[in-house]
């Protein structure tokens, strides 16, 4: 039996392109999170597709994105997807494997905090 859905949620994501199609501008909102046109400069979106049974993803950055900003973000996303990971499937073990990653990239990438 289907679960009824009784509350919705929209999360919108604008991007404003150059004549070449490239990001220059994004902004993002979530109705329920009260974000509201916030500026973004990079997003990665991956959305499971049950049907084919794969991933489906967007990555975009504007111009203004660093190098340094980008290290950062993947080293941030990378940890977030091993807390994201633990939480849905309980696997604690590969989890702290992921985490051990993400502390060597971001020793080779020169980002770790300094003590």
């Amino acid at each position: 039996m289907d679960e009824i859905i009784s509350k919705k949620s929209e999360i919108s994501i604008e991007v404003g392109l150059n004549s070449n199609n490239l990001p220059l501008k994004m902004k993002w909102s979530a109705s329920n999170g009260g974000i509201s046109q916030s500026p973004a400069n990079a997003f990665m979106l991956s959305i499971w597709d049950p049907t084919e049974k794969n991933t489906m993803k967007i990555d975009l950055w504007t111009k203004d994105m660093t190098v340094e900003e980008m290290k950062q973000f993947f080293h941030q996303t990378l940890l977030t997807m091993a807390d994201t990971f633990e939480k849905a499937t309980g696997e604690h073990l590969i989890s702290e494997d992921l985490r051990d990653y993400c502390y060597h990239f971001a020793s080779k990438m020169d980002i770790l905090p300094e003590k």
